[in-house]
């Protein structure tokens, strides 16, 4: 069923992209940064209770399709009564864009360390990837979805790959 709808959503968004095609200088351009945050959070009716999570990269095109960056996300939950206690990650990332217009579909790996106060700090990697919708020449809306493994050594990095976790995010991003 995740199959079907998956090839559904890249039609829709290769023919969407194809007849968007105008005058427009939509996607990007040898020697564009690029900068993408998100964030989300909840708390209880007191505010007592709260999580909070936020990420954010800085990207670099080398050409119109090949991006390389950074990308830091950090999580922090306050709970009456508790610690505190806050997570993190940091990861390089390496993309392929097709160039669909306004449409800016995906494709990479990405490879880092995760850290914090209540996981085991260990390396991550994995592939991704995602959507990018021009809203100007220099505004868009992103969809990303990760497979990340963790793993303490490369011997390792076979075996956690079945292991694995999907971390979903939506967001807004510039490049200049």
């Amino acid at each position: 069923m995740v199959r079907k709808i998956l090839f559904l959503v890249v039609g829709i968004v290769f023919f969407a992209g194809l007849s968007s095609a105008n005058a427009q200088d939509w996607g990007f351009n040898p020697g564009d940064w690029e900068f993408t945050v998100q964030g989300s959070g909840t708390s209880d009716d007191s505010v007592d209770n709260s999580v909070l999570s936020s990420e954010f990269s800085i990207g670099y095109f080398f050409t119109d399709n090949v991006e390389l960056g950074l990308r830091q996300g950090i999580g922090f939950v306050d709970i009456e009564g508790s610690d505190d206690v806050w997570n993190a990650s940091s990861r390089g990332f390496l993309d392929y864009h097709f160039d669909l217009q306004r449409f800016q579909p995906f494709l990479g790996i990405n490879f880092g360390y995760l850290y914090g106060d209540n996981i085991n700090e260990t390396w991550i990697a994995g592939p991704e990837g995602g959507i990018k919708y021009f809203m100007s020449d220099r505004a868009f809306l992103y969809a990303l979805i990760e497979y990340n493994f963790t793993f303490e050594d490369v011997d390792e990095a076979d075996e956690a790959f079945e292991d694995g976790r999907f971390v979903y995010a939506l967001g807004v991003g510039f490049s200049w």
